[in-house]
């Protein structure tokens, strides 16, 4: 997780409460949260790699593929749901927010940008972008359902998915300055703050 990235979403997380993370990968962000917000974290990750490094860092975790288990989690009262940079993987990112939205009172997504100009560039000279954010080529790739800011925020419209915030990094993961101003078009990742 980027230290920028995990700032904005940290200031986002409420003081002693409850979260849950999913696509968790390494538990740095949890266990961030943990250390600074005081919250109750638990994390969710199939990759079982990642999984042995959320116990070495003392984060709980459970192995589950968010596509399927994701209606295994009953209203467990969550304060917040996260999904940093995993969203794109999955099979229904639809039924995936809304679910999210189901479990907690609010969430947080982040998303890379397809939009993104370097992107378009690639697409333009025939190829699929492979950049920091997208850094596999097409075919060794997990990510199924890239999407601009645009079609995001088309998405959330069409849920009636409230956008509270949002932040839009540049290629250095700062937020702000140009990626701001045009964020499908110079915004290398998005990042929101959604509730129902």
């Amino acid at each position: 997780m980027a230290t920028k990235l995990s700032k904005i979403i940290n200031h986002w997380v409420p003081e002693n409460s409850k979260v849950i993370d999913f696509g968790c990968g390494d538990g740095s962000l949890l266990k961030e949260l943990i250390e600074t917000k005081n919250i109750l974290g638990y994390g969710v990750e199939i990759n079982n790699l990642k999984i042995e490094k959320c116990i070495e860092k003392g984060v709980p975790v459970i192995k589950q593929d968010i596509d399927k288990g994701m209606n295994e989690f009953k209203s467990s009262n969550f304060d917040l749901s996260i999904m940093a940079r995993s969203i794109q993987c999955l099979k229904n990112p639809d039924l995936a927010l809304n679910r999210m939205l189901e479990l907690s009172k609010r969430c947080v997504v982040t998303l890379p940008n397809l939009g993104y100009w370097r992107c378009r560039i690639n697409l333009a000279s025939g190829k699929m972008p492979v950049t920091p954010e997208l850094p596999s080529s097409w075919y060794e790739t997990e990510n199924i359902h890239l999407c601009t800011i645009k079609d995001f925020e088309n998405l959330c419209k069409k849920e009636n998915i409230k956008i509270k915030d949002k932040v839009f990094l540049n290629k250095d993961g700062s937020h702000g300055g140009l990626a701001s101003i045009k964020p499908n078009l110079l915004a290398v990742e998005g990042v929101y703050l959604l509730e129902k």
